[in-house]
């Protein structure tokens, strides 16, 4: 098999592994090497959001094969102020406005979670499935860092140096930011899954009467961040606050005060500074002239930083996103996209293509042609005739440094593991009747050989293909439509029944229902298809099909047949007993 190391020269994951060493061994030779993203559990945590992670954690992953030491660090953003009240949540309603302003850690949990607050429920989801992912990661949650005076130094420092702080945002303040470019028409779905946690467009601590300060305080009264600094010491680290929301206000002593936090735009390039990170990459919300990523390249240093290197990742799409936001709410998140897809493959499309790529991540009859690419990919990595770098996205995708990720024992084709619990509505007999005689040389022994694809096919079918498109075969054969046939119509029934028992196997009958139309042209098996013979194939698939299960089209042929079983096939096509 290709390895990774021969990939370099078309490898975008090993080409920024060999820029963050350099770069590492320049800045602090000999230590971990410090990668880091950033998320915040505000609400869902969508597939937009994942490529936070993914785009260091293959990376850091990378340099771990190589033999370096690396942490890849994920900051959980959970001492962010509650911004609104997300759409589509369960067990959430308008009551939760009244916590808007509060550190989301403050906020309680969505109604019925075993969660303590907002912000541990909407982790954990994540955190389940960056493990199924094999993501290895050091969380910080900003809440614990904060209130346990982690930073204390640093908050100190940013208030001695405010004046300086203030001079840098003061260069963006009044310029105009350009307009933004969309990569693409997107639907409403689509504009909530690029939006982000929103902390892009944070309040940067502007200037008040009392002059520029970069901390907010947390109120005493109601504890949200509706607060205004209105004086403070440097001598002392007095500091005195007033909140707008309840008319509370105090005096207190910033030194051993820890209710409150840096504001954006200042508190991202303390941590670069702070945890060394010398690899993050920043959504385009973070990367436009004048935004937070910019701006903190000029902040860091007044931390005695430098800012990461890292690209800017583009925008994460959803294949049928429109269809299920309607029904659902919201935006798929990585848990979703793991009911219905094996972790390699989820990887697989964050690791093929370049940060700076777009890409869709298919809910919709797309999942099949992705696990049709990926089984060819398999293929051609076995037998060596695999490309570098499809090689190399492969060895990221199947495995990480620590190990191959859980895979499925025999990976039959997604396609025709949908169709067949499409057809049998899930049941286990039916579904190891059918699995058992796709190929009757080398047949099937239990389900658990084809899990877990088996069971993501399942979930597929039954939470994104909507009833009516769900296949239900006919009880009884369609009398009329039997009874209207022309003699080449009966004519290719009868080949099709007198070849079942010679045909039943899945490349058998590929070879029967296709063959039909052949032999009814005079033709070989094995003749060239012409554009007559198209036509006449797709006439009689359709026919089969409004025999079979009352519509136009359906499962691929084959795998019908052999869902439906030999018996009512024949007596759906109005064989004589």
């Amino acid at each position: 098999m290709p390895t990774v190391a021969q990939s370099i020269e078309a490898d975008w994951v090993s080409r920024f592994a060999d820029d963050v060493i350099a770069e590492a061994e320049r800045r602090a030779p000999g230590k971990p090497v410090v990668c880091a993203s950033g998320l915040s559990p505000s609400g869902p945590i969508h597939l937009g959001n994942l490529r936070e992670v993914m785009t260091p954690h293959l990376v850091a992953d990378e340099i771990r094969r190589r033999g370096y030491a690396v942490r890849h660090l994920i900051s959980w953003d959970d001492y962010d102020r509650f911004r609104k009240v997300p759409a589509g949540v369960p067990g959430v309603d308008e009551s939760w406005a009244e916590h808007i302003g509060r550190p989301l850690t403050s906020v309680p949990a969505p109604a019925g979670s075993a969660y303590p607050n907002w912000a541990e429920h909407f982790k954990a989801a994540m955190e389940q499935a960056l493990a199924e992912l094999g993501v290895e990661y050091d969380g910080i949650s900003q809440t614990e860092q904060y209130t346990s005076g982690v930073y204390r130094d640093q908050v100190l420092h940013a208030m001695k140096h405010r004046g300086d702080i203030d001079a840098v945002l003061a260069q963006y303040r009044t310029k105009k930011a350009p307009p933004k470019k969309s990569q693409k028409p997107v639907d409403e779905a689509e504009l909530e899954a690029a939006e982000g946690s929103g902390a892009a467009a944070e309040d940067d601590g502007a200037a008040g009467t009392a002059g520029y300060f970069p901390y907010k305080p947390y109120c005493g009264g109601c504890g949200k961040d509706l607060t205004t600094v209105t004086a403070y010491d440097d001598e002392t680290t007095e500091l005195t606050y007033t909140c707008s929301a309840c008319d509370f206000a105090e005096t207190v002593r910033l030194s051993e005060f820890h209710r409150g936090k840096l504001v954006w735009k200042v508190d991202w390039p303390m941590r670069w500074a702070y945890e060394g990170v010398v690899f993050e990459p920043s959504g385009v919300d973070h990367s436009s002239p004048g935004s937070s990523f910019q701006v903190g390249g000029q902040i860091v240093g007044i931390f005695g930083g430098e800012q990461p290197i890292g690209p800017m990742y583009a925008f994460v799409g959803i294949s049928g996103m429109a269809k299920m936001s309607s029904s659902r709410g919201g935006v798929p998140t990585p848990a979703d996209a793991l009911q219905i897809m094996e972790a390699p493959l989820l990887r697989w499309l964050y690791a093929r293509r370049r940060p700076n790529q777009s890409f869709k991540v298919a809910f919709d009859q797309e999942i099949q042609r992705l696990y049709d690419e990926w089984d060819k990919l398999e293929a051609k990595v076995a037998d060596g005739t695999a490309l570098p770098a499809d090689a190399a996205a492969h060895s990221r995708a199947a495995r990480t440094a620590a190990g191959e990720l859980p895979r499925t024992p025999r990976p039959l084709p997604y396609r025709t593991l949908a169709s067949v619990v499409d057809v049998t509505a899930g049941a286990e007999d039916q579904t190891l009747r059918i699995l058992s005689e796709l190929d009757p040389a080398n047949p099937i022994a239990g389900l658990d050989e084809v899990r877990p694809r088996l069971d993501r096919a399942e979930n597929w079918i039954t939470t994104q293909v909507p009833a009516d498109q769900r296949t239900l075969v006919r009880g009884e054969p369609d009398e009329e439509l039997l009874g209207s046939l022309d003699e080449q119509g009966r004519e290719s029934l009868r080949l099709l029944l007198e070849g079942l028992d010679t045909h039943w196997s899945l490349d058998g009958l590929t070879t029967l229902v296709y063959g039909v139309p052949k032999i009814q042209a005079g033709l070989p098996a094995d003749a060239k298809p012409t554009p007559e013979l198209k036509v006449a194939q797709r006439t009689f698939f359709a026919l089969l099909y409004h025999l079979l299960v009352g519509r136009d089209t359906g499962p691929r042929l084959p795998t019908l047949l052999l869902a439906v079983g030999a018996d009512r096939v024949r007596h759906l096509l109005g064989a004589k007993a």
